[in-house]
């Protein structure tokens, strides 16, 4: 098609702040109250109209994993989620998605963070190898907005990116990523006799069939498999079953191909509901998430790159800046519905928590920049552990800690003391 030359021009510069963070999901977030807590201006930008990322605009039912994290352990005590009963004052991870974003929001207020919402972060701004800002579209316009410290909490990447970071994208032997998925609320459950199978690995025998395999034979492909999760509302309940493969989250075209494909399975999706699992035989669409569920794109190399059998052996890292991490390998198929055959849910069997360590959030031959949630340091399989939502919590909080040391001390983010940085975690 050939190329077509914009006039240049000079771009207005909004502002300066010790640190920016890009993107608001669970990582971004963090990293923000985190870096704003410890006393350091931050500025965080997200494109969405609300934050929280897929906590909330992504409808999430729940927070999935666990890990040793200060933040993350505050965010479900403020959202109330406590057990009642046996296990009264216990958490628990449901998600109420319109209570979490006032959760966030107050969290950030608190830390003094300036918020910017609607607005694309589209470039770095870099002098030689160090990243000193970001380009932003908006309806304001194109305008940058500089900083000492820059943390990419994008999931994709996208700063990294732009600022010409060494990445590759899916499994590293053919480049094949994890399919989306657009969640979906349904209501009219009846909660009490509702089977509510958590895994792929959950299969249940009725009368008309085992649940899964009905699944694989009434509902479209690549869909074709049972999740559903209760929510916080009677009789509502949340479905990870839409289901689209051969999608790179980082191009306009396939975004919009998953969600026209996902769309498209819903009701396929409710009728099999109906006709086949116990309790939802009534059941109708409420609501789906505005943001599509992407679980993988970029990778990028780090200073130290963390890989499966560091989980699978929970290594304990000396420079450690996550602990306590807690997850199996959830890889979904990435050619039809269900679990991969590298994936294990349900017959996980590794019990003990692992740990991050710092120079997986340091992109190699970049300065600073961090890395924060699913986009850091890692394989393909590693990845598939931490881009929970609790472990990307505690990498942003991370992030945020270190940026905010750097710039107190003003030293460059591999001159940050490790000490002093595990004490703020």
């Amino acid at each position: 098609m050939g190329f077509y030359t914009e006039e240049a021009r000079k771009l207005p510069v909004e502002g300066k702040y010790d640190v920016i963070v890009a993107g608001s999901g669970p990582a971004g977030a963090c990293a923000a109250i985190t870096a704003g807590r410890l006393g350091a201006s931050v500025l965080l930008i997200e494109w969405n109209n609300s934050v929280g990322g897929m906590s909330t605009s992504g409808l999430m039912s729940h927070w999935t994993g666990s890990v040793t994290s200060p933040v993350y352990t505050e965010i479900l005590t403020r959202c109330g989620l406590l057990r009642e009963g046996e296990d009264a004052g216990k958490l628990v991870p449901w998600i109420d998605p319109e209570n979490l974003k006032s959760v966030w929001l107050e969290m950030l207020r608190e830390a003094g963070v300036t918020v910017l919402l609607c607005t694309f972060v589209c470039g770095a701004v870099m002098d030689g190898n160090r990243v000193v800002g970001v380009i932003t579209e908006s309806k304001s316009g194109r305008r940058v907005f500089l900083s000492e410290i820059t943390v990419d909490g994008t999931g994709d990447g996208d700063v990294a990116a732009f600022s010409g970071a060494e990445y590759y994208k899916g499994r590293k032997q053919d480049g094949k990523m994890q399919p989306c998925t657009l969640m979906f609320k349904v209501a009219g459950v009846d909660v009490d006799r509702a089977v509510l199978p958590g895994s792929f690995e959950s299969f249940y025998l009725t009368e008309k069939g085992e649940l899964q395999s009905l699944a694989k034979e009434h509902i479209p492909a690549p869909a074709g498999h049972l999740l559903v999760y209760r929510s916080t509302l009677d009789g509502i309940v949340t479905c990870n079953m839409t289901n689209c493969t051969d999608i790179d989250g980082t191009r306009a075209e396939d975004l919009t191909r998953a969600e026209l494909v996902c769309r498209s399975q819903m009701p396929a999706i409710v009728k099999y509901l109906r006709d086949y699992v116990p309790g939802f035989e009534h059941c109708f669409i409420i609501s789906a998430g505005s943001m599509m569920g992407v679980r993988e794109t970029r990778h990028f190399a780090g200073e130290q790159t963390l890989n499966e059998n560091d989980i699978l052996t929970a290594r304990q890292f000396d420079d450690w800046v996550v602990r306590g991490a807690l997850f199996n390998f959830d890889v979904h198929n990435l050619s039809g519905s269900g679990l991969d055959p590298t994936g294990v849910q349900k017959e996980w069997k590794q019990p003990e928590g692992y740990t991050i360590p710092y120079g997986c959030l340091i992109p190699k031959n970049t300065e600073g920049l961090l890395l924060s949630g699913r986009n850091i340091s890692g394989t393909h399989l590693a990845h598939s552990n931490f881009r929970v939502m609790p472990i990307c919590a505690a990498t942003g909080a991370a992030a945020g800690a270190a940026a905010a040391l750097a710039v107190k001390h003003g030293l460059g983010l591999r001159e940050v003391n490790i000490r002093e940085l595990q004490a703020l975690l």
